[in-house]
C-alpha cells in the first residue's frame, strides 16, 4: 500500500503521514548503495518525508545518495534540526559541556553546514531540537525570518518543546510554527496531559511523534508495564484483524485527533511496509482506552 500525504498548518507544505526517521541511521551498516535503495523504497511506498538532525550524523551519507541521484530530492521532503551541542562533534559540538544553542549565529551555522552535508540548496523544515533556557524567541525568529526570505528553509518548528515555550516562540514569529516534535507511546503517555497535543489540536499543528514503539520495549520488554500493554495490544490485534502488534501502536496513535505524524526509525524496509497499513486500522474509543489502562495500571476516575 502507498501511505496518504497530509497539508500541515499551511497549505504549501505536504509530508507523508509516516516519516521516515534516520537517528540510528549510523547504526544499520548500509553501504552508499544500500541506503539509496532503502531511500528509493521509501518514496515508492509513499513515506517521502525524512527526518535528520546535526546530532544523529547522519546527514553526510544521505548527501553523498542525493549527489549521485539528484532526482530524489524533489520527490522528498527534509527536516533538520539543530540547537543539540555535544563535546566532541568538531566546531559545531561544545568544547566541554554539553549545551543547547539556540542563538542565531549558531542556527546558521549549522544550517549551513547541514545543507552542505545534505547536498541540497533548501530545508523543506528546521526544528529547534530541544528547548534552550537561555533562548531569545524575538531574535530567533528574526533569524528565522532572515533564513526563510534567503530561501534556505521553507518552514520551522520545534521539538520537545513544552506548551508554554511553543507558545512563546510562535508569539515571536510573523508565521504559523508547523510541528513540535515529541515522544509519544503507550510507554510515554505523557503529552497527553501536560498540554502540548491541546495546543498541536488548537493551532492545528500536526505534531511530529518519536519512539513510537518505546525504542523496541512495547515489543520486547519483559518487565510488568510493557508485557501488560503487549497482551492489551494482542487482544485490539485479534479484534481488528491487525498483522503485528506495530499496526495496532500506530493506529492507536493516528487515533489522536491532532493528526499526529509518527517516525518510523527503523532501517528495515520490512518494517516500514509493515506499518503502513495502521493508517486503515480504526480502534473504538474502548480499544483506544485499554491501552492506555494498560499502561497506567488503573482504569479512568
Amino acid at each position: 500500500m502507498k501511505v496518504s500525504r497530509v497539508s500541515m498548518t499551511v497549505e504549501e507544505l505536504k509530508v507523508s503521514r509516516f516519516i521516515a526517521g534516520f537517528w540510528r541511521q549510523n547504526t544499520w551498516g548500509f553501504s552508499d548503495p544500500e541506503l539509496q535503495a532503502y531511500i528509493e523504497s521509501l518514496l515508492e511506498l509513499g513515506v517521502t518525508t525524512m527526518d535528520h538532525a546535526f546530532v544523529y550524523r547522519s546527514e553526510s551519507q544521505f548527501g553523498r545518495v542525493l549527489t549521485a541521484a539528484p532526482h530524489l530530492r524533489e520527490g522528498m521532503e527534509i527536516i533538520s534540526k539543530f540547537g543539540i551541542r555535544p563535546a566532541g562533534f568538531g566546531e559545531l559540538g561544545a568544547r566541554e559541556t554539553n549545551h543547547y544553542d539556540s542563538s542565531p549565529e549558531h542556527m546558521k551555522r549549522s544550517v549551513e553546514a547541514t545543507l552542505s552535508d545534505l547536498n541540497t540548496a533548501y530545508l523543506d523544515v528546521l526544528l529547534v531540537h530541544r528547548p534552550d533556557f537561555l533562548m531569545n524567541a524575538g531574535e530567533l525568529a528574526a533569524a528565522f525570518t532572515e533564513l526563510k526570505a534567503q530561501g534556505k528553509v521553507r518552514f520551522f518548528g520545534v521539538s520537545n518543546f513544552s506548551a508554554s515555550q511553543f507558545e512563546l516562540l510562535q508569539s515571536a514569529c510573523d508565521f504559523p510554527l508547523v510541528t513540535n516534535q515529541v515522544e509519544l507511546s503507550p510507554l510515554c503517555l505523557d503529552p497527553l496531559g501536560n498540554g502540548v497535543l491541546d495546543q498541536c489540536q488548537r493551532h492545528r499543528v500536526n505534531p511530529m511523534l518519536w519512539s513510537c514503539l518505546g525504542g523496541g520495549r512495547l515489543l520486547l520488554g519483559k518487565d510488568a508495564r510493557s508485557v501488560r500493554i503487549r497482551n492489551a495490544l494482542g487482544n485490539i490485534a485479534d479484534q481488528v484483524g491487525a498483522e503485528s502488534l506495530d499496526q495496532v501502536i500506530y493506529a492507536w496513535l493516528l487515533s489522536l485527533p491532532c493528526k499526529a505524524l509518527p517516525i518510523i526509525g527503523s532501517g528495515r524496509i520490512d518494517r516500514v511496509k509493515r506499518a503502513l497499513p495502521a493508517e486503515n486500522i480504526q480502534l473504538d474509543r474502548e480499544q483506544w482506552y485499554s491501552i492506555w489502562e494498560a499502561s497506567t495500571g488503573y482504569s479512568v476516575p
